[in-house]
């Protein structure tokens, strides 16, 4: 007789609505962000915590970790649901519970640990950005167990207007780029936050732009060169 496996279970607490794009291309966030983060064998949840949608007290103990997604709302907002969001990271922090912010998600964790969010000092990221990161920091992080060796830098997406001012007292600064002062942190061995987009493809990226432009959310002037380089087809040697 074969011995049970634990099954791995893991759910994302979606912060923002699907956009049409994505629903027509790829069948919401969720299917994103598995695509990228998960691994055969592995049970994925969704929470809908936009929509007020949270594991219940009793549900939480089930899962190994959560992905708290970006969003187009403020992480220093004092909406319901943000309060009710940072109120849940502090309990699973104190659970110990695996815990992955990605850009509104970063700042939603450095929020309810302590830490201080509030409007980038440099405005608008949007694109391609080179992130650097902090070696000596970085080398005895628990979520680079695996990496033979650890880059100096690496290229992720961004698109955020909001950034973390102040980490929390016990986390670690493991990345930095010119624009961004705390690109990534991590506390101990269960919780990281990352203020890029590892999990958008560049269809994704471009329709955001669209969505932002459209809205008049940006200047097109503004990012006019930058957007066109994001854009134009990459040329063959």
């Amino acid at each position: 007789m074969k011995p049970e496996i634990d099954e791995r279970r893991f759910a994302l607490l979606l912060a923002a609505k699907d956009s049409d794009y994505v629903t027509k291309k790829y069948g919401g966030y969720f299917n994103v962000f598995v695509a990228a983060f998960g691994d055969a064998g592995e049970t994925w949840d969704l929470f809908r915590v936009v929509d007020g949608e949270f594991p219940s007290d009793e549900d939480v103990g089930k899962y190994d970790g959560f992905i708290i997604s970006g969003s187009p709302h403020d992480a220093y907002g004092d909406d319901l649901w943000i309060l009710r969001l940072c109120i849940l990271l502090q309990t699973l922090d104190a659970m110990r519970k695996r815990l992955l912010g990605v850009c509104f998600g970063h700042q939603v964790l450095c929020r309810a640990l302590g830490g201080q969010v509030g409007k980038a000092h440099g405005g608008w990221e949007i694109g391609v950005r080179e992130v650097n990161f902090i070696h000596e920091d970085l080398i005895n992080c628990h979520f680079m167990e695996g990496f033979d060796e650890i880059p100096k830098y690496a290229s992720i997406i961004e698109c955020h207007q909001d950034e973390v001012w102040e980490p929390p007292l016990d986390a670690k600064v493991i990345a930095f780029s010119a624009k961004t002062e705390v690109e990534a942190f991590c506390i101990e061995d269960h919780i990281l936050g990352i203020q890029g987009h590892p999990e958008y493809t560049k269809d994704i990226l471009d329709n955001l732009i669209d969505r932002l432009i459209d809205n008049s959310l940006i200047d097109v002037s503004t990012f006019f060169d930058e957007i066109y380089f994001q854009r134009r087809p990459f040329l063959s040697a």
